[in-house]
């Protein structure tokens, strides 16, 4: 599965800039505009970051970050707002937010924090993945097979990071585009054929396959039972 961040924002033109721009760096990104939803969606689903805004509709988002802390201390918290004294980021980084960012701001650089941010809670949790001769390092952002490593892009570790994490079992369509692309794709798409077609290659270019095809079902990564049906390129 991919990075997913939550962002919680109730400027359209920001919410849609942030998605935007996180989506095309490979995140899976979801958006929310006021803190009563948010709340509901931080107590019912996990997430690998939150964008959080200051000023919301419904409940605040100091208020929202504290109700969080709560029941969650693990979870890396990037206060985006205009607020920017010294006695509001004091006040924001004491309830529980890890980073700070005052608007405007910079993307590049809320990117650079985005990333320490997840690097730093995976290396807290030491995520490496692996089946087989396949690894993945999540904080890194880096694959390898049989010890080499694997030149992806974003989506590719992304598509890579679900297989590793879901082996032997049929995934389907669906399923693979709500956890990688963080949402459904209409029509008779071809993204996910080329994107799986293209790891398909780097990973049999140091083993033998891995990615599997039953059509009309989705996709196996690992080793397909010998009595499935189905199975195609």
């Amino acid at each position: 599965m991919g990075i997913r961040i939550l962002v919680i924002e109730d400027e359209a033109n920001i919410a849609d800039f942030l998605v935007r721009g996180l989506g095309e760096e490979g995140f899976n990104v979801e958006h929310l505009a006021d803190g009563v939803a948010a709340w509901s969606a931080l107590r019912s689903e996990s997430w690998d970051l939150v964008l959080l805004d200051w000023w919301l509709p419904g409940l605040d988002g100091l208020s929202l970050l504290r109700k969080f802390r709560e029941r969650d201390r693990q979870t890396p918290v990037l206060f985006l707002t205009a607020r920017d004294n010294v006695q509001n980021r004091v006040q924001g980084l004491d309830s529980g937010a890890d980073d700070y960012l005052c608007k405007p701001y910079d993307f590049d650089e809320l990117l650079a924090r985005v990333r320490a941010l997840i690097r730093r809670r995976d290396n807290a949790n030491g995520l490496v993945l692996s089946y087989r001769d396949v690894a993945v390092d999540v904080p890194a952002q880096r694959a390898e097979r049989e010890g080499q490593p694997l030149d992806l892009t974003a989506k590719e570790l992304a598509l890579l990071t679900f297989f590793v994490r879901n082996p032997e079992r049929v995934l389907s369509r669906t399923r693979i585009f709500e956890h990688v692309w963080g949402g459904g794709v209409d029509g008779p798409s071809k993204t996910l054929d080329v994107h799986v077609m293209e790891l398909r290659r780097k990973l049999e270019a140091h083993g033998p396959r891995l990615i599997h095809t039953f059509r009309g079902r989705g996709y196996l990564f690992g080793t397909p039972p010998e009595s499935e049906p189905g199975e195609g390129r």
